[in-house]
């Protein structure tokens, strides 16, 4: 992977870009990218340090791995031309609901492919980084490329079939973490917190749950009667939690988008 090419460059491709640069496991010099628009492409390549290209032929030309990073409906158009250009390359997939059976079936036996499903929080190097288990890739580009991504966060791999559900949870979760970290910030505001604070307090709770967890490996459950003590105001919030149906409209959320996949 000595020369790694960007088609698209929109803001998770241009968060990944900076998360490469930023880790030095690949210098600035190595990196390109195209995209229609040429006027945001090169102010993006000024910013971070990569290398704009004029055309998309010129790019996969210019590299022998390419990251596909534009909108889904777009693939199809992408590939049909470069098609050729793109034998004995690596094509690397960022793109929501294609895998590698997707790509196998338009491109030839010698484009070597791998589907990764990045979230939004790569952007500051703490996003999940769901690769598809099923791939073309050689033992080393694997390697590099586990390497490469582990700079925007963690690196899981999931068989073909569990893509859909590992992309509901880590692709549509920071949403749905958004709106609880949102609600629990109108609370505070509605009792006398100013806005500003109250957003603050509550994304570093948030933040200090996640990596306790982490760091402890404790089942969420046990954190959280660590908190609950006897007759106390935690519980009394935990309950109301359960009477209002937290857990069931967690999970209700999560088989929406499923369901929805499936049409």
């Amino acid at each position: 992977m000595d020369k790694i090419g960007f088609i698209g460059m929109g803001n998770m491709a241009l968060a990944i870009v900076q998360g490469f640069i930023n880790s030095h496991k690949i210098n600035k010099e190595n990196i390109f990218a195209f995209a229609p628009n040429q006027q945001k492409l090169q102010a993006n390549a000024s910013k971070v340090g990569f290398t704009a290209v004029a055309s998309l032929k010129e790019l996969v030309k210019a590299c022998d791995t390419l990251i596909l990073a534009c909108k889904p409906y777009q693939i199809e158009s992408v590939l049909s031309e470069v098609k050729d250009e793109l034998k004995s390359k690596a094509l690397i997939s960022v793109a929501a609901g294609w895998v590698f059976e997707t790509f196998h079936a338009i491109l030839t036996d010698n484009v070597r492919i791998q589907c990764i499903m990045p979230n939004t929080p790569a952007m500051v190097g703490e996003g999940v980084m769901l690769f598809e288990k099923t791939n073309s890739l050689t033992s080393d580009e694997l390697t590099q490329l586990k390497e490469l991504f582990s700079a925007l966060g963690i690196v899981e791999e999931l068989p073909t079939n569990l893509m859909g559900i590992g992309g509901a949870i880590s692709g549509c979760g920071p949403a749905f973490m958004d709106l609880v970290m949102e609600a629990y910030a109108d609370a505070a505001v509605k009792y006398g917190i100013s806005r500003d604070t109250a957003y603050r307090l509550v994304s570093q709770t948030m933040l200090g749950s996640a990596k306790l967890q982490q760091v402890t490996k404790s089942h969420p459950g046990v954190l959280k009667d660590a908190v609950c003590s006897p007759n106390g105001t935690t519980i009394r919030g935990v309950d109301s939690l359960e009477k209002n149906g937290l857990r069931g409209a967690c999970i209700s959320s999560i088989d929406v988008i499923m369901d929805f996949k499936k049409k």
